[in-house]
C-alpha cells in the first residue's frame, strides 16, 4: 500500500478560530443559522448553532473538520452543512473530487493516529504531513459500505406530554432506591491475547463505553490483583440488559448494555429493582443521568459507595411509584424510535 502525506490529497486550511461566547446563538429554523464546529468528538463536532456573521464567510458543506489539539485531537468529521469553527480546528478541502465514502475513509485514517498525540501533544504543525493511503489504495470495503436502512418512524404514533412538575425524587440505591448498583471489576485493562466477543466497558464518553472485545479465556485468566486470583468468571462478567455509568474520568456518561460484558472499576452497573430494563426505558433514564454530569466535575468521583444516596427525579404513576410504562412509551413516540 502506497502512503502519502495528507496535504497531497487535501488542502489543509486553518479554521476561523472564533470564540463561541462572542457569537449570537440561533435555532436551526433561522435562515441564517450556521453550525459551529469545535474540538469535540460529539455531535459530528458541532457544539452550537450560531447566526451568520456579515463579514465572515462560512466554510462550504462537504469539507472535513479536524480537531488539532485537546482531548479530542484528530477527531475528524465530514460537515454536511456550512459551518464556522472554533480554536484549533482545521479544514480539509480535497484537491480532487472525492466521494463521501472516500472522505469517510480518510476521517477513519486520521482518527487512527490519535495515539501519537497523547499527553497534550498537538497536531497543529504535523497534520499536513500525516501519512495516509493514496486514493488508489483505499480498500474496496470502504468504497462500498453496507447500505443502512434507518426509518424515521416512531414505534407509537401518538403524542405524550413531558410535564416534569409532578415528577418525584427517588434515591439511586439502598432500601428505597430504584436501582441495584454493582461495582465494576478490573482496576486496569487486562492483556488481550486472542480475539473475543465480550465487550470491555470503561469510563469513556463514546462508542457506548466499549473499548475492546475479550475472549472468555482472557477474562478467566485475568484478575484485578493478586488477591483476586481465585475469583470465578461469573464475578467478572455482568449480565446484559442493564445500564453502565462512568464514575471516574468521563463521569456521568450512561449507556445501555444489551449483551453480557466485563468492565473496569471506573464503571457502576445498574439493574432495575422489581423489573427488567428494555432499551426504551434505558434511553429515558440514561438521558436523565447524563443531565446530572455537572455535579461530578473537577475530579469528584461517583463511586458505588456514593451513588446509592444520590437522587434522580422520575415520572410517577397514580401510586407514586416510578411510571416505567410512561417512560417506555414516551421514547417510543419519538422519531427514529423504530430504528433503535
Amino acid at each position: 500500500m502506497t502512503t502519502v502525506p495528507l496535504n497531497q490529497i487535501f488542502d489543509v486550511i486553518n479554521g476561523n478560530s472564533l470564540e463561541l461566547n462572542r457569537l449570537d446563538r440561533c435555532s436551526l429554523e433561522d435562515q441564517n443559522s450556521i453550525n459551529f464546529v469545535s474540538r469535540t468528538r460529539e455531535n459530528n463536532g458541532v457544539s452550537a448553532i450560531v447566526c451568520e456573521i456579515d463579514d465572515v464567510e462560512p466554510f462550504e458543506e462537504g469539507l472535513i473538520s479536524v480537531a488539532g489539539s485537546g482531548n479530542s485531537v484528530l477527531e475528524a468529521f465530514i460537515q454536511p452543512y456550512r459551518f464556522y469553527t472554533g480554536y484549533h480546528v482545521f479544514i480539509l478541502k480535497p484537491k480532487k473530487k472525492l466521494t463521501a465514502s472516500q472522505k469517510l475513509f480518510y476521517c477513519y485514517c486520521i482518527k487512527k493516529n490519535k495515539f501519537k498525540y497523547s499527553y497534550g501533544r498537538q497536531a497543529n504543525r504535523t497534520l499536513k504531513n500525516l501519512l495516509v493511503p493514496s486514493i488508489d489504495d483505499i480498500p474496496e470495503e470502504f468504497l462500498k459500505p453496507p447500505e443502512l436502512k434507518i426509518s424515521k418512524a416512531p414505534v407509537l404514533k401518538q403524542s405524550l406530554e413531558l410535564d416534569t412538575s409532578s415528577w418525584k425524587v427517588f434515591k439511586y440505591g439502598g432500601k428505597e432506591g430504584v436501582f441495584i448498583i454493582k461495582n465494576g471489576y478490573y482496576k486496569k485493562k487486562p492483556e488481550c491475547t486472542e480475539k473475543g466477543d465480550v465487550p470491555f466497558i470503561v469510563a469513556t464518553d463514546f462508542n457506548n463505553g466499549v473499548t475492546g472485545f475479550y475472549s472468555l479465556f482472557d477474562i478467566e485468566n485475568s484478575n484485578k490483583d493478586e488477591r483476586s486470583a481465585d475469583h470465578p468468571i461469573d464475578q467478572k462478567i455482568f449480565k446484559g440488559n442493564c445500564v453502565t455509568v462512568s464514575n471516574n474520568g468521563s463521569v456521568g456518561y450512561a449507556f445501555y448494555q444489551e449483551k453480557d460484558f466485563t468492565c473496569s472499576h471506573d464503571v457502576n452497573v445498574l439493574y432495575l429493582k422489581g423489573r427488567k430494563w428494555n432499551k426504551y426505558i434505558a434511553i429515558f433514564i440514561c438521558t436523565l443521568i447524563q443531565l446530572e454530569q455537572y455535579r461530578w466535575a473537577y475530579g469528584r468521583k461517583w463511586r458505588p459507595s456514593r451513588m446509592p444516596s444520590s437522587e434522580i427525579k422520575l415520572p410517577v404513576d397514580a401510586t407514586g411509584k416510578p411510571d416505567w410504562e410512561y417512560m417506555e412509551n414516551f421514547v417510543k413516540t419519538l422519531d427514529y424510535s423504530s430504528s433503535i
